[in-house]
């Protein structure tokens, strides 16, 4: 039997061994007996019903909109090293998440070497081009890489608007106001904004420091960003066009249809947990070998 009301006495299973993380909404994250549990009335992925969580099993739970959480089970989680994230719907949003404090250092410990050698740095941004680009890329140089990425992602917006039939006259971008614009310029804003939720969970869910990016740099969400971009020659321009031709169809506003194809796509592609994948082949220790292997 449980010892304690909470049952804080169970073993703890280490992040390594868990199973990633759990979508909840429209419900009540509570503890009854000592166990997690999500009782909800229905109306959203899950039927009505009361759910037993194993928060023992998994390393972040998704909490969406319509739910509640009760203290009892904020300090559950605390005391199990799981993770809480408050998200818009599908996880197009990323508004709040308690500290993620993992039982190992080890990935952040890695991303840290990795990042402050400059010959690891660029071989990691290899990497990521390499997944992006499908092909191996040569050079070490970083800007030159990154002329590479441009003259790509200007085609890439080409091709995408002409298999989604929408006019195309650039990509044109107003950090001070991203609503402006013709349509799809927009759509592409609110695309990428869910891309980036997406990738905050991932990186969140690890215990990865955002901060350190090995392609972008000057941001506080550089490596956020840098996973965002390995999806950014499909899955982002996916979300965009399809959203786009829906707005120039529809009087809903371009951007709650970005967000409602983003979480469609989200959960049909497995988006999140293939972005954990990525993190872990590029930044865990016992994967580098694969990581490198054929980019030198």
């Amino acid at each position: 039997m449980l010892s304690g009301r909470l049952g804080l006495e169970k073993a703890r299973i280490p992040h390594a061994d868990r199973h990633g993380l759990l979508w909840l909404d429209r419900g009540r994250l509570e503890v009854e007996d000592g166990c997690l549990r999500f009782v909800t009335a229905g109306g959203g992925d899950l039927s009505a019903g009361d759910y037993q969580i194993p928060h023992q099993a998994i390393s972040i739970v998704l909490i969406g909109p319509g739910s509640s959480v009760t203290h009892d089970a904020l300090r559950l989680l605390a005391r199990h090293g799981t993770a809480l994230a408050a998200i818009g719907e599908g996880a197009v949003r990323f508004y709040t998440a308690p500290p993620l404090m993992p039982d190992s250092s080890a990935l952040a410990r890695a991303q840290v070497a990795l990042w402050a050698d400059p010959k690891s740095r660029i071989e990691v941004a290899r990497a990521m081009y390499a997944i992006r680009f499908g092909e191996i890329v040569r050079t070490r140089d970083i800007e030159v890489l990154r002329g590479q990425e441009g003259a790509r992602i200007k085609r890439s917006y080409q091709l995408a608007a002409e298999r989604y039939g929408i006019p195309w006259r650039g990509r044109h971008y107003d950090h001070a106001n991203p609503s402006v614009g013709d349509v799809p310029n927009q759509a592409l804003n609110h695309a990428a904004s869910a891309m980036r939720a997406a990738s905050c969970v991932a990186v969140a869910a690890l215990g990865a420091i955002p901060q350190l990016g090995f392609v972008h740099e000057d941001s506080g969400q550089a490596f956020v960003l840098d996973i965002s971009d390995l999806y950014r020659h499909d899955i982002t321009l996916d979300i965009a066009f399809g959203a786009a031709r829906e707005a120039l169809k529809s009087t809903e506003s371009v951007e709650r249809l970005a967000r409602r194809r983003a979480a469609i796509l989200f959960r049909q592609r497995g988006v999140i947990p293939s972005m954990i994948d990525k993190i872990k082949l590029l930044i865990v220790p016992d994967r580098l070998e694969t990581r490198v292997e054929g980019v030198n």
